[in-house]
């Protein structure tokens, strides 16, 4: 029998390795993994950073938690974010949080960096799939393993090149968390129930998704 190719069976998200994996990430994802941070204690403020900025609408949401966000983008996307490469060079200086929705093929070298500059923790939204793999099992998940798993009950979903408020998907997202401080060596595991209906906002989708997210600079730091 032949593999079942059906869109309903098969994650559709896929992207040549050059690819910029321009899915802009629905604002209430963000502020879902914000509400269960609060759960655990965390409380806003600080410093975070935003290495895949895209358009800006998870810098946005970020903006409305701490007191300042770092954002920039391997491309320019007209959101005017500075371009930069979060994996070249150097380590930046570090922050209190790092948040993205970082390019699937390049998402373990992201976590690495940010593990070195963040302070408090980080999280970055991925396909499900991420978690699968022996060699990423291996390099990242034995040796430094996310202190939770936030995964969607719902499904997050993402376009290609544009935030639209309407659509579907076949991929599953989840958010992994790191923090500093997390020595037990276990993770939890916490699903993220139905909340869209409820976490949406006014101006989520400027333009109808076409837009850029409408930016508060005052609270950003662009460097």
């Amino acid at each position: 029998m032949g593999q079942n190719l059906s869109s309903a069976v098969m994650q559709q998200r896929s992207e040549p390795h050059s690819s910029l994996d321009d899915f802009p990430t629905p604002p209430w994802a963000t502020r879902a993994l914000w509400q269960f941070l609060v759960s655990q204690g965390f409380t806003a403020g600080g410093v975070a950073r935003e290495p895949a900025a895209n358009r800006g609408h998870m810098v946005r949401v970020l903006a409305e938690i701490f007191d300042r966000v770092e954002a920039a983008d391997v491309h320019d996307y007209g959101a005017g974010f500075p371009v930069r490469d979060y994996l070249w060079g150097d380590d930046p200086e570090a922050v209190d949080w790092t948040f993205s929705n970082p390019p699937f093929k390049l998402a373990e070298q992201f976590i690495e960096r940010a593990l070195r500059t963040s302070r408090e923790g980080c999280a970055f939204l991925v396909r499900s799939a991420f978690l699968e793999g022996q060699r990423r099992y291996e390099d990242l998940f034995s040796k430094r393993p996310p202190a939770f798993v936030l995964q969607f009950a719902e499904r997050v979903v993402m376009h290609k090149g544009r935030l639209a408020p309407k659509g579907s998907t076949a991929t599953a997202y989840c958010w992994v968390v790191f923090l500093a401080d997390h020595c037990s060596g276990v993770t939890e595991l916490h699903w993220v129930p139905p909340c869209r209906a409820q976490l949406e906002r006014d101006g989520d989708y400027p333009d109808g998704g076409l837009g850029f997210a409408g930016l508060n600079r005052g609270v950003l730091i662009n460097v």
